[in-house]
């Protein structure tokens, strides 16, 4: 049987790979090497294994790794470069930092021989059936953390319930966000004593410390103009955002910060901003750019790398992306938590939950297109109080939602003894 799935799996990368490429080739081919088991870098003795697929999971295990014993071996690896560059910028001096390997036996088998893992946390899920079978063979316990079952994933799932035990058996426990997700996974048969709800570990990260340096960069370019950040927008997205922005006044009336969620994309939103004749200038020339240049821009394009949760605490107003295009949404707390005035499109599939606390503490200003977005931008420029007061109620939403840390913590402590215990050792089924 594995020997059928691994020629399937390589002929997937294969059949893949080409359209991968040439599609995003920048963002895939920098990870090839350690994706095929390759690593260079100091190698931790038995260390904890967190794994957490891209930058929204990285925060998650970073939230877990900072609340870990410091003499706490660590080992985190990623899916995607963008998830990797911030798990090094955040965990580079406390954990070893690699990419998870392809579902393929040599690279499975290559990747363990060389970090000897004492356990598997898995943060959210990101279930591999080879790699969760090598793992249980050499007698791992294997958690998943903050786990989640979106809307799209159940159905999926539950169709192919018959085939699942590859993917679920090897999990020795779940810690979910919600009850919603305890019920999903024992409607695809998972026990209920394998199932705890912990809570969503998204509302015990930590704020990012102040940024001066930059923050005195925003301000002198913003020149007294209110500042409006949109964060992590999609493609197809940013000109629905510009559009408010226009309809708003532009230039005259804010400064935009813009930050789309793709680093790859970054060149793309550029000439859709000069296109559209903005005086743009990009983050990463702040520093270098003299008075003139930088006097009163329309907008500021983000490019970098985890300065945006910073960012938040500048804003006069915010939009999250990934709202106003199919795409399931971002996280708002990120904004919420500095009582920010925050803005969202329909789109929350994946955050469905947290979308329905927003809602019910009108903690947030639901938008359908570009027109409300611009009349929500405009009352709250117009009314301060009125903005203030949302963003406080936000704020007060994520503090209500804190606690899952310290559950989580109690159900990773096992772990740290060195092997399974009678709660966690279980053999696959």
């Amino acid at each position: 049987m594995w020997i059928l799935y691994q020629l399937a799996m390589a002929a997937a990368l294969v059949v893949a790979g080409p359209w991968l490429l040439l599609r995003r080739g920048g963002h895939h081919l920098e990870t090839l090497g350690g994706r095929l088991g390759g690593y260079r870098g100091p190698v931790p003795a038995a260390p904890l294994w967190i794994h957490a697929v891209s930058v929204g999971e990285v925060g998650v295990a970073a939230t877990l790794a900072r609340a870990l014993p410091a003499a706490t071996a660590l080992l985190v690896t990623t899916v995607t470069p963008t998830g990797q560059a911030r798990a090094r910028q955040g965990l580079g001096e406390r954990a070893a930092v690699a990419y998870l390997p392809f579902d393929l036996g040599f690279a499975v088998g290559r990747f363990l021989d060389r970090f000897r893992p004492r356990a598997l946390v898995l943060v959210e899920g990101d279930l591999w059936p080879l790699l969760l079978a090598r793992v249980k063979r050499r007698g791992l316990p294997v958690v998943v953390i903050n786990g989640r079952i979106s809307d799209r994933s159940f159905r999926r799932l539950r169709r192919l319930r018959p085939l699942l035990g590859p993917l679920l058996s090897p999990v020795d426990r779940f810690a979910v966000q919600t009850a919603a997700d305890r019920e999903r996974l024992l409607a695809l048969g998972v026990a209920g004593d394998r199932v705890e709800v912990t809570g969503n570990l998204k509302f015990d990260t930590r704020p990012p410390p102040p940024q001066p340096e930059l923050e005195a960069l925003v301000h002198a370019v913003a020149d007294g103009r209110p500042l409006l950040v949109a964060g992590s927008t999609m493609r197809g997205e940013e000109e629905q955002v510009l559009d408010a922005f226009v309809r708003l006044g532009g230039a005259e009336r804010a400064l935009l910060l813009l930050a789309p969620r793709h680093p790859e994309r970054w060149d793309e939103v550029e000439q859709l901003l000069a296109a559209r004749g903005l005086a743009t200038r990009r983050r990463s020339a702040l520093e270098t750019a003299d008075a003139e240049t930088t006097a009163r821009p329309a907008v500021v394009l983000l490019d970098s790398m985890g300065e945006l949760a910073g960012l938040y605490r500048l804003a006069d107003a915010v939009f999250i992306g990934g709202t106003l295009v199919p795409t399931g949404g971002h996280n708002p707390l990120e904004a919420a938590r500095f009582g920010r005035p925050v803005a969202a499109g329909p789109s929350m599939e994946n955050f469905r939950e947290m979308a329905e606390g927003f809602d019910r503490a009108a903690a947030w200003q639901r938008v359908d297109d570009a027109a409300g977005l611009a009349e929500t931008w405009e009352r709250w420029l117009g009314e301060p109080e009125a903005a203030a007061a949302l963003g406080r109620r936000g704020e007060e939403l994520v503090a209500s939602g804190r606690g899952a840390l310290e559950r989580t913590l109690a159900l990773v402590e096992p772990l740290l003894a060195g092997g399974a215990d009678q709660n966690l050792g279980r053999a696959a089924g």
